[in-house]
């Protein structure tokens, strides 16, 4: 069967932050692009980012980017790529000064410059005082930036479409990207959309656990789809739990309210991070206030009648400030728990949160392949689906919307370049879209399992043995379990036939994007035997440098791991040599 084609320079694929920066830089520059969306834009995931976005602007004292290296370097773990970490965080001023050229509505200081918060991990002198690094839009950064964003897009005429799904890579003999196969939800129609660039920018997979501040949109699209093509994913093993969960909801309750001096108790009322983080307190790093809580609650000392949470106090700081700052939180609170917070401390858990790993780039957004990172031509990834890797280990709050514009521009530029130089689409191969129009065909079988159920045990799985800490024991067991399930997602079936907003197909086709990247988390995690970042053993709580301060390359042929060096030599200033990560 032969499928219609659209002919573009560039597909952006994911209509997030990264997604919509990538495509203002291409459709500014005349690139004739297309963004497919699974939502309408503003309804990306990037809308759920409250607390802001970091930059060395030093407005309320002294910064520079220097710090914010060895902040990011530090929260890293060691485990990032200095060059792509110096790139980002000398970008961080003028990404954040074109956000408010575009209209961003940040908050401001009396004298008219935009507000900083204070943030988990951001540090002054080397690690020495907490520094206010966070622009902020009271509680709905995100929102605003992809609202300015998009607005900006439409500025440009960029072409949009909206509820597609892209399903599968098409490569060429040579492996260069020419397209990708999408799915139109309206009409259930797949197209070959044929494109001399091909750039993801498709978010994370926080889908595989069961208890998520991620939309139910973030099922790993990106990821999936390049280890279909062939193409690795790198430190996939690496995934932030935040510290702060709404407690039986999932929902993310911002960083930002430990930074505007709301600070966590547990059952005793005592602010236990003293005991944690003695200079940082409330203010260190996400994994290492995550583990903190999860010890307080595992010896006892969490709140509630099943002892499974802690209680994050910001009552003190009085309702004009809520309101003025933090109102969103307030608003998420009293929805969800009919819980004030002017009244009442929050119930919270740590939660999974984002995606360290993803597909392996280069700070230009070129996606490398192996250990000896082959450029794959006609193909570019940012944003959390990517792997820079500027968060190493452990991400540090505010960084992850820095990622977003910086790196958007930045694979933007890239495509640009490349599109310039490439006079002419390269071929399509035979049969492009067949390999697609299998996998839908498998889904209609007439006998196999519910999406549901697998989904259900999947995302089980994975929060009983790849959690905030993990053993050998616990991760060889989550091995065997997620393989059987693997086996399992190979037959799903759907009921729902029809073509027309099927969404039980589109959720069928995520779910098998999900288990991709849940199984190459499992098998990551098992062989890893160091403690690094996010990636916490209790049987090996140290961290080893000797053997293990290198990337993880997880290939879908084989189930197979080959590892790749870090990046240690930054750009243009000294290498930040390891040390003991303390707050």
């Amino acid at each position: 069967m032969s499928l219609p084609i659209l002919k573009f320079d560039a597909v952006v694929v994911g209509g997030g932050g990264a997604g919509l920066r990538a495509a203002l830089q291409l459709s500014e520059a005349g690139v004739k692009t297309v963004v497919l969306s699974k939502v309408f834009p503003t309804r990306s995931h990037t809308a759920a980012a409250q607390g802001g976005i970091s930059a060395s602007f030093g407005n309320s004292e002294e910064d520079n980017w220097h710090w914010h290296m060895y902040d990011t370097v530090k929260g890293a773990d060691w485990l990032g790529d200095q060059d792509a970490i110096e790139f980002m965080c000398k970008q961080a001023t003028d990404a954040v000064a074109e956000l408010e050229h575009y209209g961003m509505p940040f908050d401001r200081l009396e004298n008219g410059k935009i507000y900083q918060r204070p943030f988990g991990g951001h540090m002054a002198e080397f690690g020495k005082k907490p520094v206010r690094r966070a622009c902020a839009v009271a509680d709905r950064t995100g929102h605003a930036m992809l609202h300015a964003l998009y607005q900006r897009n439409v500025k440009a005429q960029t072409h949009f479409f909206v509820e597609w799904m892209a399903l599968d890579i098409i490569r060429n003999a040579n492996g260069d990207v020419v397209g990708v196969t999408a799915l139109e939800m309206e009409t259930g129609q797949v197209y070959i959309i044929h494109a001399k660039a091909v750039l993801f920018a498709t978010g994370g997979s926080g889908r595989i656990y069961q208890a998520s501040t991620n939309a139910f949109i973030n099922t790993g699209d990106g990821v999936g789809m390049a280890l279909r093509a062939g193409l690795p994913v790198e430190d996939i093993e690496f995934w932030q739990f935040h510290p702060t969960g709404l407690a039986g909801a999932g929902v993310l309750i911002t960083e930002g309210v430990r930074g505007e001096g709301g600070y966590l108790l547990n059952a005793n009322g005592e602010r236990f991070m003293e005991r944690y983080a003695p200079t940082a307190k409330d203010l260190a790093s996400r994994d290492v206030v995550s583990r903190a809580m999860q010890v307080e609650i595992n010896e006892g000392r969490g709140c509630g009648t099943n002892k499974d949470h802690v209680l994050l106090k910001l009552d003190h700081l009085g309702a004009e400030v809520i309101d003025q700052r933090l109102p969103g939180i307030r608003e998420i609170s009293i929805q969800f728990l009919g819980i004030d917070p002017v009244k009442q401390p929050i119930p919270v858990v740590p939660t999974c949160h984002y995606m360290m790993g993803g597909i392996p780039t280069n700070y230009k957004g070129e996606v490398l392949d192996g250990v000896d990172e082959k450029v794959v031509s006609g193909f570019y990834a940012a944003g959390e689906c990517a792997c820079a890797s500027v968060h190493g280990a452990n991400r540090l709050g505010t960084n992850s919307l820095l990622d977003l514009v910086v790196f958007g521009k930045s694979a933007g530029n890239s495509v640009i370049d490349f599109v310039k130089a490439t006079p002419e689409h390269k071929e399509l191969p035979e049969n492009a879209g067949a390999y697609s129009l299998e996998r839908i065909a498998k889904l209609e079988s007439t006998t196999g399992e519910k999406v549901a159920d697998v989904r259900r045990d999947m995302q089980i799985c994975m929060q009983q043995h790849a959690s905030v800490f993990r053993t050998q024991k616990a991760l060889d067991e989550g091995v065997v379990k997620m393989r059987e399930i693997y086996e399992r997602a190979k037959n799903v079936v759907i009921e729902d036939k029809s073509k027309v907003f099927n969404t039980a197909r589109v959720e069928a086709l995520e779910f098998l994007n999900t288990v991709e990247v849940a199984l190459a988390t499992m098998i990551a995690a098992s062989v890893r035997t160091e403690s690094r970042g996010a990636h916490a053993r209790e049987d090996y709580p140290d961290r080893n440098d000797e053997k293990w301060m290198k990337h993880t390359l997880y290939y879908r042929d084989g189930q197979r791991l080959e590892y790749k060096e870090v990046h240690t030599k930054p750009l243009t200033v000294d290498y930040i040599p390891p040390a003991k990560r303390v707050y």
